[in-house]
């Protein structure tokens, strides 16, 4: 050994890389625990939304197949079971019978209308009123319109004086101008004298004044009341889901939920060719 060589003694713990500059006293910041429940809270609502959101789909997806894959033999069945019940009271004469038969048939919902479905705006060759009538050389009819009373103009030439967007004395300023003029005149176009009331007391009020800033803690837990919040939403849309018609179906097959299609249409379909039979016993 070089006698200009120091003898080396055991490391201590003070000898040892203490991690990077910094890390330590981030560790000590009062907010540090705060900022680590804030990201395991996010990561774990992101879970669950993923969860709730994919269970909803499924959901979703499975009515509408429900609807079109069986939807025709539950109005198929209904149809059925108010023919038998009309037979019976035919045959019987009986008003408890004939009471049966009228609720069955109120049961049968009938198909609606075109002019139902699209509540006069069309007909149905699929034409406006105003084109159909002007084929039929009928005289169109104007459409509606919303005249104003006085007291929806007063408020609104008064509104649009005052809040003018050329009054602005800034961008910021003309931005909420803008946005403000146009829920009015919405409202004006609409006559809605109650909601330019409203508006008119909005603008009187002022702008809305920014809020306080908060310190960094006074955020954090505002950030976890609100993920706490947002979980809880979810957890009753979720349970809203489970405790529903076709949640319960799911929950009866969830790996296989077409097959638990498949197995209620065989039954609908039994069920069907039982009613076929049973009717025409009845009108032999």
């Amino acid at each position: 050994m070089s006698q200009d060589a120091a003898p080396q003694g055991p490391t201590t713990p003070h000898d040892e890389p203490s991690g990077p500059p910094g890390a330590a006293q981030d560790e000590q910041r009062p907010e540090a625990r705060l900022e680590k429940a804030v990201r395991v809270a996010e990561q774990a609502l992101i879970e669950f939304e993923i969860a709730v959101e994919t269970f909803r789909v499924e959901v979703e997806n499975f009515s509408r197949l429900h609807h079109q894959k069986l939807g025709p033999m539950y109005t198929r069945l209904d149809e059925l079971d108010a023919e038998i019940a009309e037979a019976r009271a035919a045959l019987s004469g009986d008003p408890d019978d004939l009471r049966k038969a009228r609720e069955a048939r109120a049961a049968v919902l009938p198909m609606p209308e075109v002019e139902e479905l699209f509540h006069g705006w069309m007909d149905s060759d699929g034409l406006s009123p105003e084109a159909s009538a002007m084929l039929t050389e009928q005289p169109v009819r104007p459409p509606k319109r919303v005249r104003p009373s006085e007291e929806a103009r007063k408020l609104y030439r008064d509104l649009a004086r005052k809040a003018h967007p050329d009054l602005a004395q800034d961008e910021r300023e003309r931005a909420r101008r803008d946005e403000f003029i146009s829920r009015v005149n919405a409202a004006y176009g609409r006559g809605d004298v109650a909601l330019l009331q409203e508006l008119s007391d909005e603008w009187a009020a002022g702008p809305v004044p920014e809020p306080q800033r908060l310190s960094e803690s006074e955020e954090l837990y505002a950030r976890l009341e609100w993920l706490a919040a947002r979980k809880e939403l979810l957890t009753l849309l979720a349970k809203e889901l489970e405790e529903g018609a076709i949640g319960a179906m799911l929950r009866m097959a969830p790996d296989d939920p077409d097959r638990l299609l498949d197995e209620i249409a065989e039954q609908l379909l039994a069920q069907v060719a039982q009613r076929e039979a049973e009717l025409a016993g009845l009108v032999q």
